[in-house]
Formats: structure tokens, C-alpha cells, sequence
């Protein structure tokens, strides 16, 4: 179990995040491929249209599994029953998730990631004892449908230089050629969706998406 800031922030470099309707294959191939490629974290997120109901928590074993044999941290998103039907290693939920002080006191010993997007929820986060955040939009994306507006990589910097010392991904639009620029802004990692489910070889996305967090170019 990730007890330290900067386990956590290694292991957040490169962090996956899909469910079923994200992928045009199996989605427990797709992450296998995405490990070998050199992802760091991962979290299951079963929503949207077409999504799995009683029958996501099989997948999510199956997922989970995968994570175990790999050594790779196993997030659910938005599902404190799930995630403790698990053993999941945490939680990630959004400020619409239900009430955030009283999930991080259910899931003490547990990872908890917040989404923000702007600094007063950053702070509060922090307040409440979240473990990272996830920051975002970046860019325009497609893969959610309910985003709030386009932050640009200055929001990371503006956390940063507001305070916000606590590890932090950026998420939103994020694709090789790009993810180097939210690095260099601040923050410790990238969370992606498409840019790896979508590709033709989730493997060799994630490679190319780790070497340019790494800063060994975008090539």
C-alpha cells in the first residue's frame, strides 16, 4: 500500500483510466497491452452510455487481477461499494460524487483522488485529506460529455503557484504530443482514456505517452 507523497507521484505518471464503452476490444486485453506499455496507474470507470450495470463488478475483477500481476495501483471511480467489495487500492470521485469528507472518512488507509478545477476546490481537497488531484479539462475531449470548460495547462501552474503542493494529474484531452507540456506545467502525471483505449496498439500508445512524460521527446 502507497503510503508516501512520492511513491504515489511515481505512480502516477502514466494513469489509465477506462471501462467497457471506452474500448473496441476486450478491455481486459487492452489494459494488459497498456501495462506492457509502461502504465504506472489504473482506475476502472464504468459510465456513460452503454455502460455495464450489476455485471461491471466481474470486469472490474478481471481488471484487477491484471493490476495485481503487473504491481500497478487499482482505482475505482466513483463507487465506494465496488471499491470496497475489492479491495481496491482507492477511490477517485468528482465534486458531484456525493459528499467528499465523509467518503475519505470510509476509505481511511485507502487512496483517495478528487477531480478539481479550480483552486478553491483544489484547497478543499487538501482540507479534507484527499491523497492526490486530478485537474482538468486540459484540452477539449470527447470522451466525456459533460466537462467542464477547457483549463489549459495554466491551471496547473496557477495551482501550483496558489499552494497546492499535494501529487497531481492532469486529464482531459491529453495525447501524445501533448502531455509533455502538462509535465512541465506541474503536474506529476497524465491520466488518459482514448489516447491509449482508442489506439491501435494500446501498447505502443503507452510507450510513446511514457517517454514523453519521462521528457525523452515525443518521438
Amino acid at each position: 500500500m502507497m503510503t508516501k507523497a512520492s511513491s504515489l507521484r511515481e505512480a502516477l505518471k502514466l494513469y489509465f483510466v477506462i471501462g467497457s464503452v471506452n474500448c473496441r476490444t476486450d478491455p481486459v486485453a487492452v489494459l494488459e497491452e497498456s501495462l506492457k506499455g509502461g502504465v504506472t496507474c489504473f482506475q476502472f470507470r464504468e459510465k456513460g452510455e452503454g455502460a455495464l450495470g450489476p455485471n461491471k463488478a466481474e470486469l472490474a475483477k478481471e481488471l484487477q487481477k491484471i493490476c495485481k500481476r503487473y504491481g500497478v495501483p487499482f482505482f475505482v471511480n466513483d463507487d465506494l461499494e465496488l471499491m470496497e467489495t475489492l479491495d481496491a487500492d482507492g477511490l477517485h470521485i468528482g465534486q458531484e460524487d456525493g459528499d467528499i469528507p465523509s467518503t475519505r472518512s470510509r476509505i481511511a488507509g485507502k487512496i483517495l483522488g478528487v477531480s478539481v478545477h479550480n483552486l478553491a476546490e483544489a484547497q478543499k481537497a487538501v482540507r479534507i485529506g484527499a491523497d492526490y488531484v486530478g485537474v482538468g479539462p486540459i484540452y477539449p475531449t470527447e470522451t466525456k460529455k459533460d466537462t467542464r470548460e477547457v483549463a489549459g495547462t495554466r491551471i496547473i501552474q496557477m495551482f501550483r503557484s496558489g499552494g497546492i503542493a499535494l501529487p497531481m494529474v492532469g486529464i482531459g484531452g491529453i495525447q501524445h504530443g501533448n502531455a509533455g507540456a502538462v509535465i512541465r506545467s506541474g503536474a506529476d502525471g497524465i491520466a488518459v482514456i482514448s489516447a491509449i483505449s482508442l489506439s491501435d496498439s494500446p501498447r505502443q500508445a503507452a510507450q510513446a505517452l511514457k517517454r514523453e512524460v519521462n521528457g525523452l521527446g515525443q518521438h
